[in-house]
This record gives C-alpha cells, structure tokens and sequence, in this order.
C-alpha cells in the first residue's frame, strides 16, 4: 500500500506542475493499470471500504484509488493518466453536477464515454438512502456523535428538510466527518443494499 501512496503522491505533484517521470517509474514498477479519480477524500475512504468488504486489495491489483481534491480537477488527472498520458484506464465516481467535468476530462483524455459512475445527488445521499435514515441515525449513536446530530437538527433551517437531507448536510458540518463515515456507512451496508453507483465502479475495477 505504501508504493501506491507513493505513486498517487507523485501523481499529485505532477499535476500540481511538478515532474512527470517519478509517476511513469513507479506506474510501470507497480503495474498500475487502472485509476479511480474520485472528488475527494470521502469518496477515496467509501470505495476503500467497500473494496475490503469484498476481499479485494486494491493495489495489489494494480489500482490506485485517486482523490483529486475536487472534481474540477478531474481534467488534468485524466489528460497524465489516460490513453494520452501515461496510457491507464480510467474510471471513476461524481456526483450528478460533476457530471460535465468528468465527460470533458475523457474526451480531452481519449478515454471514451464510459467508466463514469454517477451518483444521483452525492455519495452520502446513496448511502443514506440504502441504509434508510434509522439505521444511519443509529450509526451517528454509535460513533458518539448523536449529541451534536440532535444539536444540528434543532436549528431552525433544518426543520422543513427531510430526514435524508438533515443527516446528508450534517455529515458535512465538521471537518473530517465525511471521510469518517464515508468508511462506516458502506460497511455498514448489507449485499443487497450497495448503491447501484458502487456496484458498477467495483464490478468494473
């Protein structure tokens, strides 16, 4: 795992402006053959999870899990990394208003149309909604956040949301929570419950 931080660390400082040819060394010494560009940490913590629910070890077979610090960026990742780049396959999961960016970084890229896994509004949204809200609200309990979680819901602008958006906009309300449940919520799901966007992104991994 150490040599795939490694490479998505070089990676990001290539496409911060530095240089390419660490990236090409380890790509080629580790075998990478596939990349995952995702929004952002969260997402990166939720495939990781899902991936070790299923036995699979991600960098043992030669894919490396990419978050790219915003989707806007998804057009400089995927232009290195690409069929025009250092010549992987590319795949990936956004939310539905990221969907543009994501279908211009593959075509500057040479990738095709496919590969893209879209998530209807966000990634918390799918997960809450497989899991229904009693259960997520039993996981906040169980992760010693329910005080703050009852704190949140009793502002004022909260009252006329649903329950679904009340846990999704309060997963985003302190820094670290969303990576933090983005790892409990899908290994908190049941087989049968893994939302269609994560099914499809590892089925094609």
């Amino acid at each position: 795992m150490s040599d795939m931080n490694a490479f998505r660390d070089a990676v990001t400082a290539w496409a911060a402006g530095g240089p390419g040819d660490p990236a090409r060394e380890l790509a080629g010494r580790l075998s990478v053959r596939t990349v995952v560009l995702l929004e952002g940490l969260s997402d990166a913590a939720a495939v990781g999870a899902l991936a070790a629910r299923h036995g699979r070890d991600m960098a043992t077979e030669g894919v490396c899990v990419l978050p790219m610090g915003g989707a806007m960026n998804v057009g400089r990742f995927s232009a290195l990394l690409g069929p025009r780049g250092l010549g992987l396959r590319l795949t990936g999961l956004c939310d539905e208003r990221e969907r543009g960016y994501y279908a211009r970084g593959w075509e500057r890229a040479g990738a095709g149309s496919d590969g893209v896994f879209v998530c209807a509004a966000d990634l918390e949204d799918e997960l809450i909604r497989a899991l229904g809200v009693d259960r997520v609200t039993e996981l906040v309990r169980e992760q010693g956040d329910f005080r703050a979680l009852s704190t949140f819901l009793r502002q004022p602008v909260q009252r006329s949301r649903a329950p679904e958006q009340q846990l999704r906009r309060f997963l985003g309300t302190k820094k670290g929570r969303k990576i933090h449940y983005g790892r409990v919520l899908v290994e908190a799901l049941g087989q049968e419950r893994t939302p269609t966007p994560l099914d499809g992104l590892l089925s094609a991994l």
